[in-house]
C-alpha cells in the first residue's frame, strides 16, 4: 500500500513558487528521506500533504484517500512533528499531551509515560517554562503517543542535544521496524544516510532526484587527501578543493592514471582515497557548471 502518493502536486503563493509538479510516493513501512536546504520546498510539501494549506493544482493521496476530501480521517492516523512546536501558553506538559490524545480520540497515557521517560521530559512543568529542546520533546510525544501508521517529521532534531537525538532515532527505528512509515524531512544529511532506505532531493520546488540512499550515494568521484608537496594545476576533474599547510583535499572524478602521474611528479608523504559521504554528493545536485546555486 502506498502511504503517500502525489501527482504533479503544485503550490504557489501568489506569483511565488512553493512546489511544482511533485510526483512522490512513500510505501508502507518505508523510512523515507526528504532532502533539501531551507527554502527548497520541504515544509510547503508537508503542509500541503497534511491539508494545512490548499494545493494550487495536482493531487495528493494518503492511505489511498484524497487529502482535500478526507482530511480528518487521514489525520487520525498521522503523527506530525513540525520544525517549530507551538503550544497554548500556561498549560502543563501533561495537559498538552492529554489534549493531543483527546484530539485523536485515544487514551495514550501508557505510551506517553514511556516516551516521556525515554526522552527525560518532566510533564509537571508548564510549557512556558521549557527550553526549546524540551518543547521539542513534548512535540515528539504528541506526534508518537497515539501509535500512528504514518509519521511526518519536519526538521525534527532541532533543539535536541546529541544524546536525545540518538534516543529519538532509536525510537523511530523501533516504530519503523514495527511497520510505521516515516517521512523524514531534513537538511542534516547524516540523519538521512543513517536512517533512510530511500530519499528524494528537492531544489527550487522541484524533485531533482529520487532513489535509494545507496544509489544516491553512488558516484565515480573519490575524496583524495594528500600530505606533501604536489602541484595539481592542470589536473582535470578536481572540485571542492580544500588546502591547509602541507596538505590538500579534494573530490576527484577524473582519470585515475592522470592523478597518479601528477602525484608521481611531487612529494607525497601520505595519501588517502575514500568514498565521499552523502553530504558531498548532495552538493553535486545543487551545482550548475561546477558552481553552487
Amino acid at each position: 500500500m502506498q502511504m503517500i502518493k502525489t501527482e504533479k502536486l503544485t503550490k504557489y503563493y501568489g506569483k511565488s513558487r512553493g512546489i511544482i509538479d511533485l510526483d512522490l510516493t512513500v510505501e508502507e513501512g518505508e523510512f523515507f528521506g526528504f532532502i533539501g536546504p531551507n527554502g527548497a520546498g520541504k515544509s510547503t510539501t508537508i503542509r500541503t500533504l497534511l491539508g494545512l494549506i490548499a494545493p494550487t493544482s495536482g493531487r495528493a493521496m494518503i492511505f489511498g484517500k484524497d487529502i482535500t476530501k478526507e482530511r480528518e480521517a487521514i489525520l487520525r492516523d498521522i503523527g506530525y512533528l513540525p520544525s517549530e512546536a507551538v503550544f497554548y501558553p500556561g498549560m502543563k506538559v501533561q495537559n498538552v499531551l492529554k489534549l493531543s490524545a483527546d484530539l485523536h480520540g485515544e487514551d495514550c497515557s501508557a505510551e506517553a509515560k514511556l516516551l516521556c521517560e525515554r526522552l527525560q521530559l518532566d510533564t509537571s512543568r508548564k510549557i512556558d517554562e521549557l527550553s526549546f529542546g524540551s518543547r521539542k520533546k513534548a512535540a515528539i510525544v504528541c506526534a508518537l503517543q497515539h501509535m500512528p501508521k504514518l509519521l511526518v517529521l519536519d526538521e525534527p532534531t532541532g533543539g535536541l542535544d546529541p544524546l536525545m537525538q540518538k534516543e529519538f532515532f532509536d525510537i523511530l527505528r523501533e516504530r519503523n521496524h514495527g511497520g510505521t512509515a516515516i517521512l523524514l524531512s531534513s537538511h542534516v544529511l547524516s540523519e538521512i544516510q543513517r536512517n533512510c532506505t530511500r530519499a528524494a532531493i528537492i531544489r527550487d520546488g522541484r524533485i531533482i532526484a529520487c532513489s535509494s540512499v545507496d544509489e544516491l550515494s553512488k558516484t565515480s568521484a573519490k575524496r583524495v587527501s594528500v600530505h606533501g608537496s604536489v602541484d595539481f594545476k592542470g589536473l582535470s576533474g578536481v572540485r571542492d578543493k580544500k588546502e591547509a599547510q602541507g596538505s590538500v583535499s579534494f573530490l576527484y572524478s577524473g582519470e585515475m592514471g592522470e592523478l597518479l602521474r601528477t602525484l608521481s611528479r611531487g612529494q607525497v608523504d601520505d595519501l588517502t582515497v575514500t568514498e565521499p559521504d552523502l553530504e558531498e554528493i548532495f552538493l553535486h545536485y545543487y551545482e550548475k557548471d561546477g558552481e553552487p546555486v
